[in-house]
């Protein structure tokens, strides 16, 4: 019985960590894994460039892109940004194994709250956001870093966005979802 209430417990923990509001508002979904080719090419992996996973989840993308870039030998950055602290060890876990670590950087954070106007983000070249999320976040998100930054690409999973004035073109690449680039 005691077994029984621990698995109980720990389930419990689990679904609250990945469903409360004030851990996470966004919920925890995957990319597909069939997708993830499209995704990185879709990223344009270049030197000088930084690629943001704004609500990395698990890491699935920015980890693959990083390996590609490190097979590529580019001197790609990559900063995964996620708020639930499950995830955050599993991307801090990741990223140890990773060959590609030194160029891998992961961040607490809020996205619709990030300041991208701290002296470590004004650092960073050739800006180009990865996203997932609940599509009622998006312009939001987006609404945040045109308000602090006014040139940067964005490669949006499933989702397009409503407001497409800030980006002179638009391709959408089918996979097992649309990808979206701006």
């Amino acid at each position: 019985m005691l077994t029984f209430t621990i698995i109980l417990i720990t389930l419990g923990s689990i679904i609250f960590l990945f469903s409360s509001k004030t851990l996470s508002p966004i919920p925890y979904f995957p990319s597909q894994p069939v997708d993830i080719p499209l995704i990185i090419k879709a990223l344009s992996l270049k030197n000088n460039q930084t690629v943001f996973d704004l609500g990395a989840g698990d890491g699935i993308v920015i980890f693959k892109a990083a390996e590609e870039a490190f097979q590529q030998g580019l001197n790609t950055k990559f900063v995964a940004v996620e708020i639930n602290p499950v995830l955050i060890l599993i991307l801090y876990l990741c990223r140890l194994f990773h060959p590609n670590k030194k160029n891998i950087r992961i961040v607490r954070d809020d996205i619709l709250k990030m300041n991208f106007n701290s002296p470590t983000m004004k650092q960073l070249n050739n800006l180009t956001i990865y996203l997932y999320i609940s599509p009622w976040y998006i312009e939001e998100t987006i609404s945040n870093i045109k308000s602090q930054i006014s040139k940067f690409s964005v490669v949006s999973y499933m989702y397009p966005l409503k407001d497409k004035t800030a980006f002179t073109k638009v391709t959408a690449v089918e996979g097992k979802n649309k990808i979206f680039i701006y």
